[in-house]
């Protein structure tokens, strides 16, 4: 991997971390209550990330993977929601997955690489150039995310993410 997107994953590797650990230990009612006023919860915003940011961006439009492109625009709204019948384990099982196949498009992609695929229907007059600037738009989205669930962490049971939580690092 190019050392610019190694430098740059290796930030989003931390934000995956921080998404991660921010909620380990919560139960599965607490992971699906909640606890902010547009009514997400934190299971359902993994799921998010799985499905609108890791597949999504990385095999759907970096790799333009066939069954992934595809679904680019299905459905978006829907994957907000955690399918009826699956616990928690397997929605962060789900999204260590597309993890994984996301580093895999990564490793051999190129900074200036464009993208194989681009969903025109959402977006008809915006473009990301190349796999740097989608690798920067992932960043940021996981980023806030990340900042979203310390919020919904702190309003469960208190614990933040920085000043004494075990899992910061």
């Amino acid at each position: 991997m190019n050392a610019e997107l190694g430098a740059l994953k290796g930030s989003l590797d931390r934000q995956r971390a921080h998404v991660l650990g921010i909620l380990e230990g919560l139960s599965d009612e607490d992971l699906r209550r909640p606890v902010l006023p547009s009514g997400w919860n934190c299971l359902a915003l993994v799921r998010h990330l799985t499905l609108d940011v890791e597949r999504f961006w990385f095999p759907g439009v970096i790799a333009g993977e066939p069954d992934v492109a595809g679904q680019l625009t299905a459905g978006a709204e829907a994957h907000w929601y955690v399918p009826k019948g699956m616990n928690a384990d397997e929605v962060f099982a789900d999204y260590r997955v597309a993890i994984a196949r996301a580093d895999a498009v990564l490793a051999v992609a190129a900074p200036e690489q464009e993208p194989a695929a681009w969903p025109v229907e959402i977006w008809p007059t915006w473009r990301l150039p190349d796999v740097r600037h989608v690798l920067i738009h992932v960043l940021a989205e996981v980023a806030c995310h990340s900042g979203h669930l310390d919020a919904a962490r702190e309003l469960i049971d208190g614990t933040t993410w920085l000043g004494g939580n075990p899992y910061a690092g």
